[in-house]
């Protein structure tokens, strides 16, 4: 079966001992290079520099990519086992909440990069974001998960996460001299989670989504303490989600329900980004913060902000180059 765990390393061809990564030895060397030679303040510099940095980083890893487990798992496998799994996902999902699932594995288009931006300016710190990602995503509601944590910042210090306060109201905001952080996964380039995972459960899709089979997962959490950003979730307990409250249209790599003893993350909402539309979190902000798009497209918007804003990205100096920007529009 396909979503046979293994007992020891990933098995498959191409993998090194330490992990799921590159023939050459569980991480992405070729990759290191690149994202090292990227530097650090090139976002901030000339435009045509970051984008090639971006472009170049990318081309190496997704050249990683394809001697890494979880590709060579689902797009290398014979069509029918591929299909016959869905099949089987879907039934089991039908079968457990009452309602028609369908569930689907559309692999990355060709020609795109999906890349993310965020207005500093204009995020209200509502955490409707929040709760659409939930819906959206099949996350538990008991206990709670949540993907994005929106961080309550003091104007006075800046982006000092130290000073920073998750735990608001946010039926009070925006409140005077504060402004509004959130974090989620940046979807990063050279994703240190993906290095460490020894049973190749995680990987970079092609179109720069880092993505997690969970009937891989053996829930060591090594992914969650490589993530320099929080942004990875152990489920402790069995996830709960009512039936009623169940969002029928999954993707094998993204909002499929849970199980105990599992890590998950945000995936750009897979299911359907993958199919042209935005995000969640994107397409509910009431006040336009949350940009989306193909890196890849010249006309595009996230183009257009990379090239003409003054752009923050988290911990840039650790090198794992994300597709999280942050900007102030005025």
């Amino acid at each position: 079966m396909l979503n046979q765990r293994p007992e020891a390393g990933c098995g498959s061809e191409g993998c090194g001992s330490g992990g799921c990564g590159t023939q050459s030895g569980g991480s992405h060397g070729t990759g290191n290079q690149g994202c090292g030679s990227a530097g650090q303040g090139d976002y901030l510099g000339d435009p045509s520099r970051r984008l090639f940095n971006i472009a170049a980083v990318g081309a190496v890893a997704s050249m990683a990519l394809n001697t890494a487990c979880g590709p060579k798992r689902l797009y290398e496998a014979p069509k029918d086992k591929l299909r016959a799994l869905i099949a089987e996902e879907e039934k089991k999902y039908t079968a457990e909440y009452g309602k028609t699932v369908k569930v689907s594995d559309a692999g990355p288009m060709p020609g795109v990069q999906f890349a993310y931006a965020l207005d500093i300016s204009r995020c209200i710190g509502c955490r409707r974001c929040v709760y659409a990602c939930v819906d959206e995503n099949n996350q538990s509601r008991d206990p709670q998960i949540h993907w994005i944590k929106v961080n309550q910042m003091d104007k006075d210090k800046g982006v000092d996460f130290s000073h920073a306060d998750p735990y608001y109201n946010p039926e009070q905001v925006p409140q005077e001299g504060h402004f509004y952080v959130p974090v989620a996964c940046q979807q990063c380039e050279d994703p240190p989670c993906v290095k460490v995972c020894p049973t190749g459960a995680t990987w970079k899709e092609k179109d720069g989504i880092v993505v997690i089979d969970y009937d891989w997962c053996i829930g060591c959490r090594y992914c969650m303490a490589a993530c320099p950003y929080g942004a990875r979730h152990f489920n402790w307990a069995e996830p709960k989600i009512a039936p009623s409250e169940l969002n029928p249209n999954m993707h094998y790599l993204g909002n499929r329900p849970r199980t105990k003893g599992v890590v998950e993350k945000c995936t750009f909402c897979i299911q359907r980004s993958r199919e042209g539309r935005y995000p969640a979190c994107v397409e509910v902000c009431p006040v336009g913060a949350r940009k989306f798009g193909n890196l890849l497209d010249a006309s595009s918007e996230i183009r257009y902000i990379i090239e003409h804003k003054r752009i923050l990205v988290l911990k840039e100096e650790l090198n794992t180059v994300p597709r999280f920007f942050y900007f102030y529009a005025t």
